[in-house]
């Protein structure tokens, strides 16, 4: 498997720049894990959007609010899947909840 060394690389100097006592060595091994871990949160986000029959475009709250949207309040996720989360360290995974783009609205 390739990986992009520029991306990995830029994720270290933002971890090692925004987290305090934190280590470039530990900053590079945080942004390993993490794209190691990209493929894997994509394969399953996939089978869980898969299993849950739905074609739109999903994302999770802060992916949309990212992207310039809102979740419309009262929404409810339309599919939770378990994440390894590289940035802490740990590779440990937690949980993450998908909204569709049909519950959401552009951000005034």
């Amino acid at each position: 498997m390739k990986y992009d060394l520029s991306k990995i690389m830029l994720k270290a100097w933002r971890l090692y720049r925004k987290t305090e006592g934190l280590n470039f060595g530990e900053a590079l091994h945080r942004s390993w894990i993490s794209a190691k871990a990209e493929p894997v949160n994509a394969e399953r986000i996939e089978a869980a959007k898969q299993e849950a029959g739905i074609v739109e475009e999903v994302k999770t709250w802060s992916g949309w609010k990212d992207a310039g949207f809102e979740v419309q309040h009262g929404s409810r996720a339309v599919f939770a899947v378990s994440l390894i989360h590289g940035s802490r360290g740990d590779g440990k995974s937690y949980r993450a909840s998908f909204f569709t783009r049909s519950q959401v609205q552009a951000v005034a």
